[in-house]
């Protein structure tokens, strides 16, 4: 029964996130907000949904703050090492532009910023507060950048099938905006639940169910989006949408779940986990500056990585 709760919870969240999206950018049209806005703003919000919702129910509602904290950690890592290794098999993903290299090293220095947090031993209202506060600052920073050059919202619009939800109607924007919320509320409860008796029942601890099962199930948006790309020859959007998506994970979801509930860092965190985390961010670096590409070989040396730091922390 708990594996079926957990498999039951994942394609909620999937499903939910991805019309709590659709709805969402479909009002935001035809409220006539810029998609520039919406792409900065609405689509980021709504594609990292999932992990707010579960890291929010597990620390606050199941009283695991462990999960949450392992559910970000674990999808970060998830998000290079699978998202983009995975897809590499199919087709090689390149760098498409040089604001992507100032990008990386904002994700980097928010990881390095969120480890010298934890080392306080826990992430606290005043943490949440900073980790916020520098999400608000680089979307405003990234708001501005991306009027000279609004080619990647283009992009992530026209995914969305931009034009055609601008047409849709009001009311249909609006139910697909509740189900949506309802689908993320309730998927992520049940896999909450399910993973929460998992642990238990394998005798391993939340953190290293949130950093497998949880992570990975949460991760699937990214990983369909970045396969559906794959497929139809657009990688090119692969390591902008890991970056964002890592970066809402460390400063949008941990600093929201810190400000509402105090998260305690365990020690394995620090000498194993977060480091990892660093790592992944640091690989993305020269892939970023010299739009080094990432062909087939460097997929399936993600992949591998992968697959061994599962079986490690297992």
């Amino acid at each position: 029964m708990d594996y079926l709760m957990a498999a039951a919870g994942l394609p909620m969240l999937v499903f939910g996130g991805d019309i709590l999206v659709r709805g969402s950018v479909a009002l935001a049209l035809r409220l006539s907000i810029s998609p520039l806005v919406i792409g900065l703003t609405v689509v980021a919000f709504g594609t990292s949904a999932p992990e707010l919702v579960v890291s929010l129910d597990a620390a606050v509602l199941n009283k695991t703050p462990e999960l949450a904290l392992g559910n970000v950690v674990g999808s970060n890592i998830a998000n290079v090492l699978l998202v983009l290794g995975m897809p590499a098999l199919l087709c090689t993903i390149s760098s498409p532009a040089s604001p992507l290299s100032r990008d990386t090293w904002i994700m980097v220095g928010s990881s390095a910023l969120f480890i010298a947090l934890c080392m306080t031993g826990a992430l606290t209202f005043w943490a949440g507060l900073v980790l916020f506060t520098l999400l608000v600052g680089t979307m405003v920073y990234a708001t501005r950048t991306a009027r000279n050059d609004s080619t990647i919202i283009d992009e992530e619009l026209e995914e969305l099938d931009a034009e055609e939800l601008s047409h849709q109607p009001l009311s249909k924007s609006v139910i697909l905006v509740v189900g949506g919320l309802i689908g993320l509320a309730l998927g992520a409860h049940l896999l909450v639940e399910g993973a929460i008796s998992v642990a238990r029942a394998w005798g391993v601890s939340e953190a290293v169910i949130g950093l497998t099962m949880v992570a990975i199930g949460t991760s699937l948006p990214e990983l369909a989006t970045v396969i559906a790309a794959a497929l139809r020859h657009h990688c090119d959007v692969a390591i902008g949408n890991v970056i964002g998506s890592n970066l809402f994970n460390l400063l949008g979801i941990m600093g929201i779940t810190a400000m509402v509930t105090d998260i305690p860092v365990p020690a394995s965190f620090m000498s194993m986990d977060l480091w990892i985390m660093f790592g992944t961010a640091l690989i993305l670096v020269p892939i970023a500056i010299f739009r080094a590409p990432i062909n087939r070989l460097t997929g399936g040396v993600f992949l591998s990585a992968y697959v061994g730091y599962i079986i490690w922390v297992l």
